[in-house]
């Protein structure tokens, strides 16, 4: 059998001419003029020279792919050699210039293709229903599969967990719905905060989702009183948060150590005022008694895709008293309260250690030092250019921060995060090429929802699928830190995961959409592990690919000698295929992949 270079039983180094190359220091790395290295074996690309030049060392490959794991859903051989290339920062400005790609588009396109080949292949068209959350899962894993936008993506998907609407209401029903409130995030990621809350509380698919759509004012003899769902959700989950913060996160003390409250019962009372009298802005196409909007008319007659409009008439009168000792004066257009409002929460001292915390645990790790949220924050306050809440600063920041990029951070314990089971499912889905015999990636994602509980816009609440303070019971909680991801990861998700792994790798099952292939075609998708096969003659190559990949040189060495000892015996037939499916799985159920630092 045979081993890398490093491996064999010897190497012999002749030296022709020793004044071409004397060095004092050290041999290797690149001091090899004039040596010549020969070996008892080479394979492939572990070639014998490599041992004394340097040029088989990967650690640039593996900083790169650890970068590309926090700022997209996961990156192949190419990419990973690509940007190494690049300095990161060149990086993100590229992404940050690169064209977004929407899914109202995608959404479209998807759901004509569908359903013309239903009414062609003879279904009546008054039967087929559509384009509902099914099609909402198609249209997100096409997109995140072809697209190039890869840090807006991640950021915008970042933004939906904690801008949250979901499936687990009648938006389920309403791909479009979904598809419009998701592009919203799309093309805010890189836009300014205090834009993207405003749209999103215009928002249709918020308005249904948090009951201030056709919210009416006080009448009290009917015993009607303005919805404080939303004017709750936009302070506590959206910009301010439940207690005063420092600029690095850390929660503001009162005299007694206590914390102190941003807001009360009665603020959210006299901010529930606000948020009235908006109602739909356009009539959905299937209405049939009405041409002309009115407050009233439901979500299912409201266009979805059109922002709400303000109906005075409906809009509670007179003065509002916000946190901060500001009042909204009476007798001016509704509309001008809500974006006063909304400004002023976003103007709040909070809003910049609040959602730069999140984002940093979104993206880079669970438990940010103080220092860390201080320097993001300090970006949101200011991008360097007088301006506020300029989320692709704060991108940037996040991503090149010293805690996110420098390799003594990676030794730290808390330096890290329980990857969220999708994005763990979407890394797999791009980091390796993919049979799809139609170029589709129609993945209907549900069996996958059902083993993790985690899907695209398939949060359970408005809190998301887990909280961002969540400790789960152990050494994660007696050390007073968080693991939020770990909200999701219990005796059956935790098995869920493994058995989506099987199905994977094992019966080649990647992606399955619900559409008939005898009308549509060939839909489902499976994994390429050819060039995995190349590599598995010789385990050693095998496993460094995949830590490269996946693990990002972190691949411990327990877990190598796990992977190897179980690619022996593998030694008849196509051993080969076998060898390379057993790795992939072995490492993609470890705790080295799952766990990301």
């Amino acid at each position: 059998m045979k081993r890398l270079i490093l491996f064999n039983l010897f190497i012999f180094m002749l030296v022709s001419d020793l004044a071409i190359g004397q060095y004092d220091d050290y041999l290797g790395a690149g001091h090899a003029d004039g040596i010549t290295v020969t070996s008892s074996s080479d394979f492939g690309e572990a070639t014998s020279e490599k041992t004394i030049t340097g040029d088989g060392m990967d650690a640039d490959l593996m900083e790169t792919s650890r970068f590309l794991s926090q700022a997209t859903f996961g990156a192949n051989r190419a990419l990973i050699e690509e940007v190494t290339e690049m300095s990161f920062d060149s990086w993100i400005d590229a992404q940050i210039a690169e064209t977004p790609t929407f899914t109202t588009p995608m959404l479209e396109s998807i759901w004509d293709e569908i359903f013309n080949a239903y009414v062609a292949a003879g279904e009546d068209p008054d039967d087929i229903f559509g384009p509902y959350s099914v099609h909402w899962n198609y249209t997100w894993w096409q997109v995140n599969m072809t697209n190039n936008d890869l840090l807006r993506q991640r950021v915008a998907f970042a933004l939906s967990e904690i801008l949250v609407v979901s499936i687990n209401s009648d938006l389920r029903d309403r791909a479009e719905a979904l598809t419009y409130y998701y592009d919203l995030l799309i093309d805010g990621a890189f836009g300014n905060y205090l834009d993207l809350l405003q749209n999103v509380t215009l928002s249709v698919p918020m308005g249904y989702y948090l009951s201030h759509l056709n919210n009416p004012k006080a009448i009290p003899e009917e015993n009607i009183h303005p919805d404080e769902n939303y004017a709750r959700e936009i302070m506590q989950l959206f910009s301010i948060g439940l207690y005063e913060l420092n600029p690095d996160g850390t929660q503001v003390l009162d005299g007694n150590g206590d914390p102190i409250p941003t807001y009360d019962n009665d603020d959210i009372k006299e901010l529930a005022k606000v948020f009235t009298g908006l109602g739909p802005g356009a009539v959905a196409e299937w209405v049939d008694w009405t041409n002309d909007p009115y407050f009233g008319l439901g979500f299912w007659g409201a266009e979805a895709t059109v922002p709400m409009i303000m109906y005075q008439d409906w809009h509670e009168p007179g003065t509002k008293e916000l946190i901060g000792g500001v009042t909204i004066p009476a007798g001016q257009n509704g509309m001008d309260d809500i974006e006063q409002t909304v400004e002023h929460l976003f103007n709040h001292n909070n809003v910049g250690p609040f959602l730069s915390k999140h984002l940093i645990k979104r993206l880079i790790k669970s438990n940010p030092t103080p220092a860390y949220v201080a320097r993001i924050s300090n970006v949101f306050d200011n991008n360097g250019n007088g301006v506020r809440g300029d989320l692709a600063a704060v991108v940037k920041a996040i991503l090149l921060d010293p805690e996110a990029r420098d390799c003594s951070w990676v030794l730290e314990e808390e330096n890290s995060k329980l990857r969220e089971p999708l994005v763990r499912y979407l890394h797999l889905s791009r980091a390796l090429p993919t049979d799809s015999p139609l170029n589709r990636y129609w993945n209907n994602t549900f069996n996958f929802l059902d083993a993790t509980k985690q899907g695209p816009l398939a949060s359970p609440t408005v809190f998301n699928f887990f909280p961002p303070n969540h400790q789960p019971v152990g050494d994660i909680a007696d050390e007073g830190l968080v693991g939020p991801e770990y909200k999701l990861h219990n005796t059956s998700t935790s098995v869920g995961w493994i058995n989506s792994v099987n199905n994977w790798v094992v019966w080649d099952g990647l992606m399955y959409s619900w559409e008939d292939e005898d009308v549509l075609g060939e839909t489902s998708v499976s994994l390429n592990t050819f060039d995995l096969e190349e590599l598995a003659e010789e385990p050693e190559m095998l496993i460094n690919e995949l830590d490269i990949l996946f693990t990002h040189g972190q691949l411990t060495d327990d877990m190598r000698t796990i992977i190897r000892d179980s690619l022996i015996p593998f030694e008849w037939g196509d051993y080969n295929y076998d060898r390379a499916r057993m790795a992939l799985y072995l490492l993609l159920i470890s705790a080295d992949y799952n766990v990301g630092k």
